[in-house]
């Protein structure tokens, strides 16, 4: 007998080892959480799965959520430690770079600028006039040279501000607003028709920064936003001067900023002094849905002192081609947003806001995504492209740059997946597509949640008004014509329940969101934190396998831009 080994004896053992680590790879995923379903799952992408480690994304965490990086807010210090550690990470998984000097940055050229002491808000009352206080009377949402009235010009109450042809509502008719400060109250007209305004839904009409841009359309100088107190959210000024005193950042080529401001509660009513009707009045009519537009008695003029700088930012971006001749061309798109607030208004103590879970752990966790893609072999057809976007704190606006100046086309990038924020409290057993309704995403996602034993729910009606999928980059991406979509947890947890899920979420957005306490010493569940890595995992490459691409339903409003993109081959 031979001593040597059969060729085709070594291949049949080679097979027979893959398959006992196959069969202790189902087992391992059956311990993890949740229960795999087995039909469908491609065995290339169970070790990089289950080789995913929480040791590893703690790591990054510790070092991007650390007071070193003092909140990696747009342009500091800490934000480009940030970004130089996210390409180093990138280089050293053997992603390529996407630019031709062989870099992994995009710059962002970026604005900003803080209102200083001695600005001058003056209101002209009945020939008297008074000044108010910044902070204590009211705060701005714009900063700069455009924001100067410096001779008093009249004001005029516009209800909600809203002009919106497909509800056939316009608070601006025979209203002349020319040169004027429009006041508008916050929120949007009340409806239980989903028809109307989206029922008790709100829509973008609802946003001061849509309200602000149609009175700049209809030739407003500027525009005063008015508190409507409602019994299920209490009003806090300190809340909003909280979140108000932060740097104002605008992309360095944006739209100048015209004067737009919101004023304390207790203030408003000064603004009705002889007019037909009181700040009483119209809030009355908020809840009546008889909401009246009329002029104002009132003047206004405003002197700002502000501190200005012009600097550079970065989006950190790599990119892995796929195994197809063809498919290859086209990318699939991972993001998520590194920075966060920074310094500011001391709570308890504490300045630093570490953005831990907004967005730390996503940055961490798209991070260990993005070593584990590099080592799959068979790697996927299509490509991958991973970016940490800067500045999604102030708009969006590492992410809107990037779609004016695409590094890879964008009419060849099927999909992007969004990651902001990551499962913390408990393993779960349901899973929100935010935005994946309106496009064909929906069906991978409901793909990959068969086989993670997943059921899909939408976003729970106590978060609903937030309007999640214009809030994060997803937005940005989907106005370029991508299909995108933000992927989160639902509340059907495995140990916690759905109420004590939705308390925790609750307490976590009340407690720690845009705070100090949004950092390294709070409590953060392994197992939650893997099964949403390795879902997102799954999704990226059920996509980057898939045959056919992802398109937008027929009707949602990002169809045209797709559509244009394609066409000018952008």
């Amino acid at each position: 007998m031979s001593n040597q080994t059969p060729h085709n004896q070594g291949n049949c053992t080679t097979v027979a080892l893959r398959s006992i680590r196959l069969v202790l790879y189902l087992m391992l995923l059956s311990l993890a959480g949740p229960v795999f379903s087995q039909q469908g799952l491609n065995p290339t992408l169970l070790q990089p799965m289950m080789s995913i480690s929480y040791d590893s994304i703690r790591a990054h965490l510790n070092f991007l959520g650390s007071d070193s990086l003092a909140g990696r807010a747009a342009g500091t210090e800490g934000e480009r430690l940030a970004a130089k550690y996210l390409a180093e990470r990138l280089e050293s998984y053997g992603y390529e770079p996407i630019d031709r000097n062989q870099d992994y940055l995009q710059s962002v050229p970026l604005h900003g600028s803080q209102p200083l002491d001695g600005c001058e808000l003056l209101l002209e009352i009945a020939g008297g006039t008074r000044t108010l206080e910044l902070w204590e009377d009211y705060v701005l949402y714009n900063t700069g040279a455009g924001t100067f009235i410096p001779q008093p010009v009249r004001l005029v109450f516009a209800g909600y501000g809203i002009v919106a042809p497909e509800y056939d509502y316009n608070d601006y008719i025979n209203l002349d607003v020319a040169g004027a400060i429009v006041v508008f109250i916050e929120g949007e007209p009340p409806s239980e028709d989903a028809s109307y305004f989206d029922g008790p839904y709100p829509t973008l009409y609802s946003y001061p920064e849509m309200k602000q841009r149609i009175a700049l359309s209809r030739g407003a100088r500027g525009s005063i936003l008015l508190p409507a107190p409602k019994a299920s959210a209490p009003y806090d000024w300190s809340g909003v001067v909280q979140d108000f005193s932060f740097e104002h950042v605008t992309l360095m080529y944006g739209v100048p900023d015209n004067f737009n401001a919101a004023i304390r509660l207790e203030l408003a009513q000064e603004l009705f002094h002889g007019a037909p009707f009181t700040f009483s009045d119209v809030l009355a009519m908020d809840t009546t849905s008889t909401m009246q537009s009329f002029r104002l008695e009132t003047r206004l003029g405003f002197r700002g002192n502000f501190t200005q700088r012009d600097f550079v930012s970065y989006n950190v971006a790599g990119f892995l081609p796929g195994s197809d001749p063809e498919l290859n061309e086209t990318t699939v798109l991972l993001t998520a947003h590194y920075d966060h607030l920074g310094i500011g208004t001391p709570v308890r103590g504490d300045s630093i806001y570490n953005g831990v879970g907004d967005n730390a752990i996503g940055t961490a966790v798209l991070l260990e995504l993005a070593r584990h893609w590099a080592t799959l072999d068979p790697r996927p057809q299509r490509s991958i492209q991973v970016m940490f976007v800067t500045a999604e704190e102030k708009g969006l606006l590492g992410s809107q740059y990037y779609t004016a100046h695409p590094l890879k086309p964008l009419y060849r990038t099927i999909a992007n997946i969004n990651i902001d924020g990551i499962a913390m409290f408990d393993e779960f057993l349901s899973i929100v597509g935010v935005g994946a309704d309106l496009s064909t995403l929906e069906d991978n996602l409901e793909r990959v949640s068969r086989r993670f034993n997943l059921s899909m729910t939408g976003i729970p009606n106590l978060f609903i008004a937030q309007d999640a999928f214009v809030r994060s980059d997803q937005l940005a991406y989907a106005q370029a014509g991508i299909p995108s979509m933000l992927v989160v947890e639902g509340v059907d947890y495995k140990n916690l329940g759905r109420e004590e899920g939705l308390r925790r979420m609750e307490k976590w957005g009340a407690e720690r969101y845009h705070t100090p306490f949004d950092d390294l010493s709070q409590p953060i569940n392994p197992r939650a934190v893997l099964q949403h890595a390795r879902f997102l995992l799954a999704l990226a490459y059920d996509l980057a396998v898939s045959e056919t691409e992802p398109e937008w339903k027929r009707g949602t409003r990002y169809v045209n831009a797709r559509l244009r993109s394609a066409a000018e081959k952008r």
